[in-house]
């Protein structure tokens, strides 16, 4: 599997105030693995099957790799400075997605057709050790890829799309929309003459959450002539009613409701619109959760950290229940955007109730640098987070005391209850939250939209920790995942265990080479990454120092290495 790990947190620092400097791990070919492709309301079915190779270059050097250097300059002098890679990418024009919601004869009172999603394809090895984690049925509005015409290209005649002017910047006569609608209508075993008159519905433009330049929807409706006496197997009919169920009283394991159909059916029923009058971009889903991506001090391949917002749906207020741990009327999840963008952040929090709790899921700079914005327009907001985490934030980001987490407590927000998840291997203080309404899992930064995140071995990273937190998580059996940078995901399961795949075939070459006579950190770097260009040792090397503690404490390690793990720190 083609890997990156990939360090959020620019500036971040340890105990010790050593500078975390950013690492990446790459396969031979110096490639990235694509994403599990999911649009701003969506899974891509056009996601591509192999990974792009992407230029590195290497940045700005950590100024203090080694944190006695800061008493000794002559040891400063000596000591090799890790260089920063970072990861070019090309923003380039959003791409486009049509989705379709085609109703009984009578309009969306009697119903609409959903399709059910197919899953990202499973290889073989997935039927021994996680043949049991497989992710729940998931329906929604059929859709397709939107082609953007070429210039001086003409679409073919077919469907005209009323209203087609009513969406602002949108042209949809520079889009393949009769494609579009035939790639549809053949998930639902549907002709077009069996359709009434197609109207634009709704243009979605998603935030920034990259690292693309993003995937715009454009949603449309029509009204079935008659209703089909038969429905292909992978179709069926879904009320309004019956959707808003699903997806704000979720069972784990149930049928998934997917986001086009929130956004299509449901959205204007249940959602608080955090951002309403704002220039932040932000989107909702699961009901009750909107993520708004805001620029941050992040490493490339991503530029913003996910604030992620929790209001009540119903407009209900929390009141203090004896059962719950803490209760509000609004709860901020990692606001980490950088002083860009400080002002907007201001607006978004004195917009919002004053009964405000705060959830930091680790101290990295890139999910606590709005953490005084916060601070200075509300004093009264209570900040929830690990007390390993609450040693490392500064007292310029919160001057006053926290409550401290530990994981399992109850959350009450309005109508919405969460609980907090203890997730130690990025950060020994590392937090998730479940959303159990909707049975959404926010991961921080133990999983991320594209590639993965590496260990902070100078913040108690520990790759132990990390396996048992993917397992945890699996257990837990999430409808959603919601990562700090990037989309969400909507296969958690398949992530998941595509993380814990990855990691365990590194480990796996890693034992190899030690086995093969490797007995020095450059030893292992040097046969591992034997196909990988030498300029990224250094930072791959970091990673290996994790695997190889993890092996020893598994007593794997064979005896002929029994010093390896003494020798990697003198290496």
């Amino acid at each position: 599997m083609n890997d990156m790990f990939f360090t959020p947190g620019r500036g971040s620092r340890s105990p010790t105030n050593a500078v975390i400097t950013p690492r990446f791990e790459l396969n031979s070919s110096g490639s990235i693995s694509p994403p599990l492709v999911v649009s701003g309301l969506g899974v891509r079915a056009d996601g591509p099957t192999q990974a792009p190779s992407l230029p590195l270059t290497t940045g700005a050097n950590n100024p203090n790799p080694n944190p006695k250097a800061r008493d000794n300059p002559s040891e400063s002098a000596a000591t090799p400075t890790p260089p920063r890679p970072v990861v070019l990418v090309e923003m380039g024009a959003p791409t486009y997605r049509l989705a379709a919601a085609v109703t009984g004869p009578s309009g969306a009172e009697a119903g609409f057709l959903v399709a059910r999603q197919p899953p990202p394809p499973r290889v073989q090895e997935e039927e021994g050790e996680y043949g049991r984690f497989v992710d729940s049925d998931l329906y929604d509005l059929p859709s397709a890829p939107l082609r953007r015409l070429a210039q001086g290209e003409q679409a073919r005649p077919g469907v005209a799309v009323a209203d087609a002017e009513a969406e602002g910047p949108l042209d949809l006569s520079r889009l393949d929309v009769p494609a579009a609608l035939d790639q549809i209508l053949s998930q639902l075993g549907l002709t077009n003459a069996m359709c009434g008159e197609w109207r634009l519905l709704k243009h979605i433009e998603e935030p920034e959450f990259g690292p693309d330049a993003g995937v715009n929807t454009v949603l449309v409706i029509t009204s079935l002539e008659s209703k089909p006496e038969a429905l292909q197997d992978s179709c069926k009919w879904m009320s309004t009613e019956g959707a808003r169920e699903l997806l704000s009283d979720v069972k784990p394991g149930d049928t998934r409701i997917g986001p086009y159909v929130h956004v299509g059916f449901v959205k204007s029923d249940l959602s608080s619109d955090c951002t309403a009058g704002s220039t932040l971009v932000s989107q909702e889903y699961p009901p009750g959760i909107t993520l708004v991506p805001m620029k941050s001090s992040t490493l490339r391949p991503f530029r913003t950290t996910n604030l992620v917002v929790i209001q009540a749906t119903s407009g209900t207020c929390g009141s203090k229940r004896p059962d719950y741990f803490a209760c509000g009327d609004v709860l901020l999840i990692d606001p980490g955007c950088c002083s860009q963008v400080h002002t907007e952040l201001a607006d978004l929090v004195n917009s919002l109730p004053k009964k405000l709790l705060v959830l930091v899921t680790h101290h990295h700079n890139d999910h606590v640098e709005g953490l005084s914005v916060v601070q200075r327009c509300n004093p009264d907001a209570v900040l929830l987070t690990h007390e390993n985490t609450m040693k490392r934030i500064g007292k310029g980001n919160w001057s006053t005391g926290y409550t401290a987490v530990t994981g399992g407590e109850s959350i009450c927000i309005g109508d919405q209850e969460l609980q907090v998840v203890f997730a130690p291997g990025h950060t020994d203080g590392h937090m998730g939250l479940l959303h159990v309404n909707t049975n959404a899992l926010i991961v921080g930064d133990h999983c991320v939209g594209h590639g993965s995140a590496i260990l902070d071995n100078r913040a108690g990273g520990n790759m132990k920790d990390y396996f048992q937190t993917t397992y945890k998580f699996l257990e837990m059996s999430p409808h959603v995942l919601i990562p700090m940078h990037g989309r969400i995901n909507l296969w958690p399961k398949h992530m998941l265990c595509g993380y814990l795949k990855n990691r365990k075939a590194r480990e796996a070459s890693i034992l190899q080479s030690i086995e093969n006579g490797a007995q020095t950190l450059f030893d292992i770097v040097s046969k591992t990454y034997c196909d990988v260009d030498r300029k990224l040792w250094i930072p791959a090397s970091f990673n290996v120092r994790l695997h190889v503690d993890h092996l020893n404490s598994q007593h794997k390690l064979p005896k002929v290495s029994e010093n390896c793990t003494q020798l990697l720190y003198v290496s």
